[in-house]
């Protein structure tokens, strides 16, 4: 079965008829490819957290409908029969490591999939299989979850939440509170389940820098609803859109475009990593050193 993930015409109001009455979310549309690496972003109070939540039907829509996989949820959707959705797409919410309790980290790797079925000695298997995916190894099986670091403590978490062997994993700002190093470890980890195990991720996240380096679809949201999607390089070369919604430009983009500017480099397609802007150039001053021009000129160099 394919799990791509779809609103129609998704709207989203707590509390409705009650006199605490709030619209979050109204006329949402968007698809969720199976194998893509999608960024939602937006600011605080643009409906991030309520799309999250209605990404493996923890929250159901009050109008529209959300298609996940093979099933429609709608706002009469009995409850009982979504919790196959849930081990499906799983969720990593903010500081995951707030949840751990169990007294072994395998025990509390194991927790998910004892609650739909499994043994306890399958638990422990599971376990053993998904230590290594989040960078630990064997020897964590028997520590306490409360021994470790906050890093070590989060990756323990994640782990949990892929022992349930989910297609699709939603990751709700999931390197806050870390060190840069930290961070880059986090993504570089999340990055490989998507490459090496070929799981869906969906981004929730406020790091344009993290939307360059590994998102290749991007869903920007403002007051509840859909007002930008497609490729980040696509949305990122229009810096003058992005200011004036109040949304960072990654740092490659914007230092590419004021070289081109101010030296008069032609770089071509937006760089969008390090790696990508460092090859452009060494390509563009080869370019010009070769055709015998000044590599700075056109413009001030500083």
């Amino acid at each position: 079965m394919v799990m791509d993930i779809t609103f129609e015409k998704v709207g989203y109001t707590y509390q409705k008829g009650s006199p605490f009455e709030s619209r979050a979310l109204y006329d949402i549309d968007f698809d969720i490819k199976q194998g893509s690496y999608t960024a939602l972003v937006g600011h605080t109070g643009s409906g991030k957290s309520t799309i999250l939540r209605h990404l493996n039907a923890l929250n159901k829509p009050t109008e529209g409908k959300v298609i996940i996989g093979d099933r429609e949820i709608i706002s009469t959707t009995n409850n009982k029969n979504l919790k196959g959705i849930r081990k499906k797409v799983g969720i990593v919410f903010q500081f995951p490591e707030a949840q751990l309790f169990e007294e072994t980290i395998a025990k509390d790797i194991a927790f998910g999939p004892k609650n739909f079925g499994a043994t306890e000695e399958e638990g422990i298997e599971i376990a053993k299989r998904m230590l290594p995916l989040v960078g630990l190894d064997e020897t964590y099986m028997e520590r306490s979850p409360f021994d470790l670091s906050g890093g070590q403590m989060r990756r323990v978490a994640i782990a949990g939440v892929l022992a349930m062997e989910p297609e699709v994993l939603v990751l709700d700002e999931p390197t806050a509170g870390l060190d840069p190093k930290g961070r880059t470890e986090m993504m570089e980890m999340f990055y490989s389940l998507y490459k090496e195990q070929g799981i869906t991720i969906v981004l929730v996240t406020h790091q344009m820098e993290d939307v360059a380096n590994y998102a290749n679809h991007m869903i920007i949201l403002e007051n509840g609803t859909v007002v930008k999607e497609g490729a980040p390089r696509e949305i990122f070369k229009d810096e003058a859109w992005l200011e004036s919604k109040q949304l960072d430009v990654p740092a490659t983009v914007s230092f590419a475009s004021r070289l081109e500017e101010r030296i008069g480099l032609q770089l071509g397609e937006i760089p969008l990593t390090t790696e990508e802007l460092a090859d452009k150039l060494v390509a563009e001053l080869n370019r010009k050193t070769a055709a015998g021009l000044n590599p700075f000129e056109g413009g001030d160099a500083k």
